[in-house]
Formats: C-alpha cells, structure tokens, sequence
C-alpha cells in the first residue's frame, strides 16, 4: 500500500462533467454563453463608466454600484471563458491547481458580494429610514471603509477554505458533476478525512456570510415597515423605487445559494443545485446591470446624456473633417 502522500498524487486533474450529456446542443450552448458572457462584461462595464463619469451619481448608492459590477465581471470571467473553451475544444479535464484557483476566485467573489449587498442594504435603510443621519454616517472615509473590508472579508475567507482544500488527498474517481470546481463535488472526490474542511467552512460561513445576510434582511424588514408607515402614496412609491432593484438583486443571489447550499447533499437535489448554481454565477452578474439601468432612472437619463455627448462629438468631427 502507498502512502498519502503517493496517494496525493495519483490524481492530478478532475474532468468537468458540466454539459457533456447533452451534447446535441453544445453549438448552441456556445453561442448562448458567448453572448451571456459578452452582454455581462459590456452591461457592467458601462454601469461603471457611466457612474465615473457622472457627476450627479458620485453618492454611496452608486460606488457600491461600481464595486458590485466588478465583482460580478469577476465572477463571469472565472468561469464563462473556461465553459467556452470547453464548448470549442471538446476538452473537459481541468488540472488540480486550475480547479482550486477556479474555486478560489468564485469563492472569494461570492463572499465578498454577501458582505457588498449588506452595505448597500445598510445605505437603503440609512436613506429611507434616518434621512437626517444619512450624510453624516455614509461619507466617503466610511463608504471607502465598506468596500475595501467587503473585498478582503471574501479573499480571507476564500484562502482559508482554499488552503485547507488544498491539503485533501484525491486518488479515486475524478469527474466532477459540475461545470465548474465547487467545494462540495471537490469534497465528494477526496478520499480523506473532509470533516476538518466542513467545520471550517460552518464556522466560515457563520463569521462571514451569515453576519451580511442577517443585516441584510433586518435592513430590509425595517426599510418596509417604513415605507408602509408613510401617509403620502407618492412618498412610498419613490422611498420603494428606490431600493426595489438592489432588493431583486439580493433575493436572486441569496435565493439561489441558499437552494444549493442549504437543501439535501442526495441525487435528489443534484441537477436543481446545478441549475441554481447556472443562477448565482451566469445569470445574476448579467441581470444586475439590467435590472439597475432599466429600473433606475437616475442611470437611464445618465446613459442617455452620454450618448447624447457622443453623438454630438461625432457630429462635431464629421463637420470639421468635411470642412
């Protein structure tokens, strides 16, 4: 018999099942990824240069905008150009180290996104629930103080989870039912002791994404229970108006990783947690930037302008080239 260390190494690469039982429809799935992966990257990269370069949307509500669209940008680019490549190439095998990166940076997004939306849920309930406090605690040094911890909150919590990953022992099967590397299908393969890793991230989890989510849905509670208490129709429509997007936002993103990391580990389960997961890492990032340009219409009137300049400008060249 070998020891763990010779077992360690035995397997060096996993196989990303992902969409390989389907395969009569991999043509289209490229196509349907590519333009998903071309409209998230463009969606929220306008969101931030639309919100740099207007003057009239440098409030909190709209830096952590920006904060988000990057996050989101990351995520797409973790795991889209890989689900590509697969499509062109027919090549499902991820070596050992691109998976826990893969795993690593989609871990560290999403936790830093749970500490993100929580902030953005504080700065809604600030508005609307203590209008007169509002500018005084959300300033700059703080909202700066929100962001930078949400960035650095995830990346502590996904190195940890990673470094212990890291340090399991594969020598049995290696597909993973997945079309990405996540922890639990990672786990399902090691033919190690997991418990460590499973209490690591219990106590991971309670410490950094429980604590945002809890805030969140307070946030929330209280932010409707004022907007029902106001007498004025007008002034609950706008105070909802609001915070209506970030709130479709939250549910989304929380909805789903609740539905793949709450329900039964069983056969059960496995093809609605992949969907899910498809949710929270494809679909969101690309619903986050058109849920705030078309139910916001401090960005809308944004973009417009901007188009509007870029219009001009071009006119303004075209009649000076001809002259």
């Amino acid at each position: 018999m070998g020891t763990a260390e010779e077992n360690q190494t035995v397997v060096m690469e996993f196989i990303l099942i992902g969409f390989r039982t389907i395969p009569e429809l991999q043509g289209l799935l490229l196509l349907l990824f590519l333009a998903i992966y071309i409209a998230t990257v463009v969606g929220n990269l306008l969101i931030v240069a639309i919100v740099v370069t207007d003057q009239h949307l440098h409030t909190p509500m709209y830096f952590f905008l920006v904060h988000l669209s990057c996050m989101e940008m990351c995520c797409t680019c973790t795991i889209l150009p890989r689900m590509l490549a697969t499509f062109l190439t027919n090549e499902y095998v991820i070596s050992l180290n691109s998976c826990f990166l893969q795993y690593y940076f989609l871990n560290w997004m999403e936790a830093s996104e749970c500490c993100l939306l929580s902030a953005m849920s504080y700065d809604r309930y600030l508005a609307i629930c203590k209008p007169l406090h509002y500018a005084t605690r959300m300033n700059g040094k703080f909202c700066l103080q929100l962001a930078i911890g949400s960035w650095i909150n995830g990346m502590a919590a996904s190195t940890i989870v990673t470094a212990f990953l890291f340090h399991l022992i594969f020598c049995g099967p290696n597909e993973i039912d997945h079309f990405f590397c996540d922890l639990t299908p990672m786990m399902n393969l090691s033919c190690g002791d997991t418990s460590t890793l499973e209490i690591v991230t219990f106590i991971l989890a309670s410490i950094f994404t429980l604590p945002p989510f809890l805030l969140t849905v307070i946030s929330y509670i209280c932010i409707i229970a004022t907007i029902l208490g106001m007498p004025s129709a007008t002034r609950r429509h706008k105070a909802f108006s609001t915070c209506s997007s970030h709130l479709i936002v939250v549910t989304l993103f929380y909805g789903s990783l609740i539905i793949v990391y709450v329900l039964p580990k069983n056969n059960i389960f496995r093809d609605l947690k992949k969907v899910f997961s498809f949710f929270y890492t494809v679909l969101t990032p690309i619903v986050n930037p058109l849920i705030y340009s078309l139910r916001n219409k401090n960005v809308k009137e944004a973009f417009a302008k901007a188009v509007s300049k870029y219009l001009s400008l071009m006119r303004d060249q075209r009649t000076h080239t001809n002259y």
